[in-house]
């Protein structure tokens, strides 16, 4: 069965909705919700600017709104959208660490460093933001901290990709190459694209 009809019903049932109550917040956010699964980026976009323009200080819809731009590649008009979240909820970690991703894209790692470091402060468990500053902490050399904060995501998510791949990229600079195989192979497992480049290096070490 086709996983979209349940999906395209929902919609349907929200556009329904929204006919009869055209101002309804949470309405136009769900349904900005059903369209990003799947990958309808423009009509999403609208919705939750609908559910901004209903309910400004929803800080739900900011969010997908920034990831949305985020995923376009307008990392621009995320990072506004992540700064206003942080405004009306000072308190929420998700914006530090989408923020903290941003600018890793951006190439500035120490700013990048600074705001994950917030959003783990205010979330310990936030996964993504522990694997990202592992990442950031890879881009600066700092192999130990970068070996740290990945460890940290994998003791609340065994399975997160990502960081199985940071950590067979820190296990590697040290000379590692038992553990880089490892968590190189955990990666690919998890459904992570590994780089060409390690994959080689390891295969190397592994024929020999």
């Amino acid at each position: 069965m086709n996983e979209e009809v349940p999906v395209e019903e929902h919609i349907s049932d929200l556009r329904q909705r929204l006919s009869e109550n055209p101002g309804c917040a949470l309405t136009h956010y769900n349904l900005g919700i059903a369209l990003i699964k799947q990958h309808k980026w423009d009509e999403a976009i609208s919705e939750f600017e609908e559910a901004i323009d209903e309910s400004p200080r929803m800080v739900e819809a900011y969010i997908n709104l920034s990831g949305i731009y985020f995923q376009k590649g307008e990392i621009e008009k995320g990072i506004d959208l992540c700064k206003k979240v942080i405004e009306l909820r000072s308190d929420f970690a998700i914006p530090y660490g989408n923020l903290g991703f941003a600018y890793l894209e951006q190439g500035d790692v120490e700013k990048a460093i600074d705001m994950l470091r917030v959003a783990v402060k205010k979330d310990p468990k936030f996964v993504q933001a522990l694997s990202t500053l592992g990442s950031a902490y890879l881009r600066q050399g700092k192999i130990e901290k970068s070996i740290e904060s990945n460890k940290k995501a994998l003791g609340i998510a065994p399975n997160f990709a990502v960081a199985h791949n940071n950590l067979a990229v820190a296990y590697l600079e040290k000379g590692e190459f038992k553990k880089a195989m490892e968590h190189c192979d955990k990666a690919i497992e998890f459904g992570f694209e590994v780089y060409p480049d390690l994959l080689k290096e390891l295969e190397a070490y592994r024929s020999k």
